[in-house]
C-alpha cells in the first residue's frame, strides 16, 4: 500500500506538470497574437503557473460546485456521520473528511481533495435512502481508502485541470476566429495557424484526459476495495453495496466525462460492463465482487 501512495504522489507531479506545459503553450501563441514577441513566453508562463496553483489549491472546491453538493449535518445525516466516526480509528486517519451529500436518487459517492487532510467525502442522497447501515459503512470505508492511499489528489488534479485545458482552448480557438481577416495577410496566415493549433489543442484535451484517466489505473478501485473490507472486516456489505449501486437505473445528471471516473461505480449506466476492458475508467462490478468474495 505504502508503495502505493509513493507512486501516486509521483503520478500527480507528472499530470501537473503535462498540464502546466499545455496550459503554457495555450497562452503563448495567445500573446503571442497579440504581439508581445519575446515577452510572450514569459507571460504565458506566469499565467500557466500562477493558474496552477490556484487550481492545485481549490481542486476540492470546484469539484464540489461541479456537483452542487450540500454539506451533511447530524441533523439530517445521522447515520453517516455516525458511520465516518465509527470508522476513523480503524482507517488510522488524524484528520475526518468533511462530508458532502448531493441531491440525487442515484445511490453514489466520491472522495476528492489534494491530501489527507483536507479531503472531502460526497455521497448522493440516493445512497443513502437505498443502503443499509452495512452496506453504507462498506461505501463510506471504500472512499476513506482512497483518502489514505493518496488516489484522491491524483483524481482532483485530473478532473478540474482537464476542464480548465479545455476552457482555455475553447476560448483559444474563438479568440483566433474573432482576430481572423482584421489585418493584413502575414497576420491572416498567423491567425489561421493559431486557429488550427487552439482545434488541436480542443480534440486532444479530451483524448489526453481519458489517456490519464486509464493511467490512474483501475487497480486503485482493487486496492480501495480491499482497504475498506480491512477497516470494516465485513467484505459482504460492500458486495451487497456494489450489487444495489450497479444495478440502479437512476441518471446522475451532474456527471460528467471529467469526473465520472471519481465515483465508487460509474455513473453512466449505459456504460457499465459485465467485464473490464483497457478502455474501461472502472473495474466491472463482477469483477470487483470476485475479488471481494477471495477475501472472506
Amino acid at each position: 500500500m505504502y508503495d502505493d501512495i509513493r507512486k501516486n504522489k509521483i503520478k500527480t507531479g507528472i499530470i501537473v506538470f503535462i498540464f502546466l506545459t499545455m496550459i503554457t503553450l495555450i497562452i503563448y501563441y495567445i500573446f503571442y497574437a497579440l504581439d508581445f514577441g519575446e515577452y510572450a513566453i514569459f507571460v504565458a508562463l506566469t499565467f500557466s503557473i500562477i493558474s496552477t496553483i490556484i487550481t492545485y489549491y481549490n481542486c476540492d472546491k470546484v469539484v464540489l460546485a461541479s456537483v452542487k453538493a450540500r454539506p451533511a449535518t447530524k441533523e439530517e445525516d445521522l447515520q453517516l456521520t455516525n458511520i465516518l466516526e465509527a470508522l476513523m480509528v480503524a482507517s488510522g486517519l488524524e484528520e475526518k473528511p468533511r462530508l458532502y451529500v448531493i441531491d440525487s436518487k442515484q445511490p453514489n459517492a466520491f472522495a476528492t481533495g489534494r491530501n489527507p487532510q483536507n479531503a472531502i467525502i460526497c455521497v448522493t442522497k440516493g445512497l443513502l435512502e437505498k443502503l443499509n447501515y452495512y452496506e453504507l459503512e462498506g461505501v463510506v470505508a471504500h472512499e476513506l481508502a482512497h483518502i489514505k492511499n493518496y488516489d484522491i489528489r491524483l483524481s482532483a488534479v485530473i478532473s478540474v485541470m482537464v476542464g480548465f485545458v479545455i476552457m482555455i482552448s475553447d476560448t483559444f480557438v474563438r479568440f483566433s476566429f474573432r482576430l481572423g481577416g482584421r489585418d493584413n495577410d502575414d497576420k491572416g496566415n498567423s491567425n489561421a495557424i493559431l486557429m488550427i493549433i487552439g482545434l488541436v489543442f480542443l480534440i486532444i484535451s479530451p483524448i489526453m484526459s481519458q489517456i490519464i484517466q486509464l493511467a490512474v489505473s483501475r487497480r486503485r478501485e482493487y486496492l480501495a476495495d480491499a482497504t475498506a473490507v480491512s477497516f470494516t472486516r465485513n467484505p459482504d456489505g460492500l458486495i451487497s453495496a456494489l450489487r444495489k449501486i450497479s444495478s440502479d437505473d437512476e441518471e446522475l445528471d451532474v456527471a460528467s466525462n471529467s469526473n465520472a471516473y471519481m465515483y465508487i461505480v460509474t455513473p453512466f449506466k449505459n456504460k457499465e460492463k459485465k467485464k473490464s476492458n483497457i478502455f474501461s475508467t472502472h473495474p466491472s462490478t463482477q469483477d470487483r465482487i470476485e475479488s471481494l468474495e477471495k477475501l472472506r
